[in-house]
């Protein structure tokens, strides 16, 4: 078991960070999801020994993280949101120095230094200091220092934040072959849907300090069931009536577009809908297929948890 949780609440004064949180991760490429205040640093923060949990516990690579911290992080590449970059400092002696810090021989650092800049595509910036560096730069030089040491598990917070969409792009394709390449374990925390859907496999996505659900995305898509845009011309409550009756969930936007998703694990054919048009004295002027994104699933989940919380 890569990371298991137990029941862990923590509190900073009167504001619960985390609540009652339990979980489990067995490796590969996850994605930590959630709004603003959902707990995603803080449960970072509680993994890398930072800070102390009320109650429950945590563990990562089967130590816990309150006794052991210091052998974890030996085995842990952080890439923290904020700046943690060192102004005067070249990119190499950053890196090295980074590298240092997790107990390589300085020359051993300094050689893997140089290895993991070329990686992350700052060859040829690696002898500017930092403080030149574009925020793109500065994201590739983060990534660098989390990966000298050859960690086992990498934590990223947020990184692509600040990155042009090229940057961001080519960020996400060095975090994909990170962990299916170089088979490194990886926590991607974002607030990018798409960012999570292209490079992970699998979400943990937080709600008020709690798991609001977690699972392997696919899998997710698939039990989102079916679904179908429509647009209509006619007696609409008619037409959602019918599909309702079918078994059929029913969303109906502002353009008058119907999104109908299917409760059945069997397939619909879109001869259907027009069956059902015509029994119900209306016209079916659009019909395609939906494809689901994580986005969807996510949106759901944060509506129902959202409606639980204001009862």
């Amino acid at each position: 078991m890569l990371i298991e949780v137990k029941n862990v609440s923590l509190l900073f004064g009167t504001t619960t960070a985390l609540d009652n949180l339990s979980l489990q991760v067995q490796g590969g490429a996850v994605g930590l999801l959630g709004p603003n205040g959902a707990g995603k640093s803080t449960l970072i923060k509680t993994l890398l020994g930072f800070v102390k949990p009320n109650q429950g516990t945590a563990t990562v690579f089967g130590m816990d993280v309150l006794a052991n911290p210091f052998e974890i992080r030996k085995q842990i590449g952080y890439m923290p949101e904020d700046e943690c970059l060192i102004p005067g400092m070249t990119a190499v002696q950053l890196v090295s120095y980074a590298g240092e810090l997790c107990g390589m021989p300085r020359r051993d650092a300094l050689q893997r230094a140089h290895e993991v800049l070329y990686y992350v595509g700052l060859d040829e910036e690696r002898y500017r200091t930092v403080d030149e560096y574009s925020t793109g730069m500065k994201q590739r030089v983060k990534l660098a220092q989390a990966l000298v040491h050859d960690p086992k598990l990498l934590l990223l917070d947020e990184p692509t934040n600040g990155m042009d969409t090229s940057g961001r792009e080519e960020m996400l394709e060095l975090v994909k072959d990170i962990a299916i390449d170089k088979d490194i374990n990886v926590i991607l925390s974002s607030h990018l849907l798409p960012d999570v859907e292209f490079a992970c496999q699998e979400i943990v996505a937080l709600s008020h300090g709690s798991v609001a659900i977690q699972g392997q995305i696919h899998a997710l898509k698939e039990n989102k069931g079916q679904s179908f845009d429509l647009k209509i011309v006619g007696d609409s409550e008619a037409y959602i009536t019918a599909l309702e009756h079918h078994n059929f969930q029913v969303e109906l936007h502002p353009d008058k577009r119907l999104r109908v998703t299917s409760a059945r694990q069997e397939q619909t054919e879109t001869t259907f809908f027009f069956k059902l048009a015509y029994d119900t004295g209306v016209q079916l002027r659009q019909l395609r297929g939906v494809k689901h994104t994580l986005e969807d699933i996510f949106a759901e989940v944060m509506s129902v948890d959202s409606q639980f919380s204001n009862d």
